[in-house]
């Protein structure tokens, strides 16, 4: 297989046996059959093929912020868009970005531009195809705000546009978390404004960011969907849980809804953490806790 990646995608964007804790921003992970980092469509839509000639298992992966990967690793082959497709075009008052590039980037990129619109997804982690996956949002604010359409690319290497409309976006989710499309970039409609104003609401968030979520420990941020009527963290804090700890994993003591790694944690000991928080703030107060951090891999 190594030769066929390869001829696709050069030497140096095909990596075998790859640990994946260095790819995710949990930092926990085992390895990947293969990591592959195609750098335009065309590469992408040939290795697809190939992928799916040789029914190899595929999963796609964007900058990582949002994932927790087993122990013992992924079978098959991981496709990561964030390390070379991440292009991103201003044009007039929108925004052309590859799947790959990374939220902060992108936000910059309009700050530059004196446009307005995405400044609360300045400091989410991750990567623009990720953010549409799941209708990232913040501070009362959805990435579907600012969506104008999306193109993707179906498993057999077809590509596709959607309209803002025809992506069914909901609270952390959208067609393509139900399907299996790939997401290749998307296109903001934005607002001309003042970068002064545009730059202190990201320096608003920032501050909000720094001073309430636990940033200087590996996270997936938010461990858990918001449930309806409640917030997570604010459960998880009244069930006395801050701080509790299972192996290197710990629920945060500066915020509730985040589960960190101390330094040495495993995927078990984040998936222990999760599934017993989840057992007892629903003891508690008969409320079912749903990840939004994605499981992956062999556990």
């Amino acid at each position: 297989m190594r030769e066929i990646f390869e001829s696709i995608l050069g030497k140096e964007n095909v990596l075998e046996n790859e640990p994946m804790c260095n790819h995710t921003t949990f930092k926990v992970g085992g390895c990947v059959d293969w990591f592959l980092m195609p750098e335009s469509e065309e590469q992408l839509s040939g290795l697809l093929k190939v992928i799916k000639q040789e029914n190899m298992p595929l999963f796609i992966l964007g900058n990582g912020s949002n994932l927790l990967v087993g122990d013992k690793g992924i079978r098959g082959a991981v496709v990561c868009l964030c390390k070379k497709m991440d292009r991103i075009q201003v044009e007039g008052d929108e925004i052309y970005a590859e799947s790959g590039a990374v939220l902060s980037r992108v936000s910059n990129a309009a700050l530059a531009a004196g446009l307005s619109g995405i400044e609360f997804a300045s400091g989410i982690p991750g990567s623009i195809g990720g953010a549409v996956f799941m209708n990232a949002g913040a501070y009362e604010h959805e990435l579907k705000e600012a969506v104008s359409f999306v193109r993707y690319m179906d498993t057999s290497g077809e590509v596709f546009e959607l309209s803002c409309a025809e992506c069914e976006f909901g609270y952390r989710s959208s067609v393509f978390s139900k399907n299996n499309f790939i997401i290749l970039g998307c296109r903001l409609k934005l607002k001309k404004d003042n970068k002064d104003a545009i730059k202190a609401r990201i320096a608003d968030y920032t501050s909000r960011r720094v001073s309430k979520q636990p940033l200087d420990k590996p996270s997936a941020g938010s461990t858990f969907k918001r449930p309806v009527g409640y917030f997570a963290g604010g459960l998880i804090e009244q069930s006395q849980l801050k701080g509790y700890s299972i192996g290197g994993a710990q629920v945060s003591e500066k915020h509730a809804g985040f589960i960190i790694n101390t330094g040495n944690a495993t995927a078990k000991d984040v998936l222990d953490l999760i599934e017993h928080v989840q057992k007892v703030v629903f003891e508690k107060f008969g409320v079912r806790l749903e990840p939004e951090v994605k499981l992956v891999g062999e556990f």
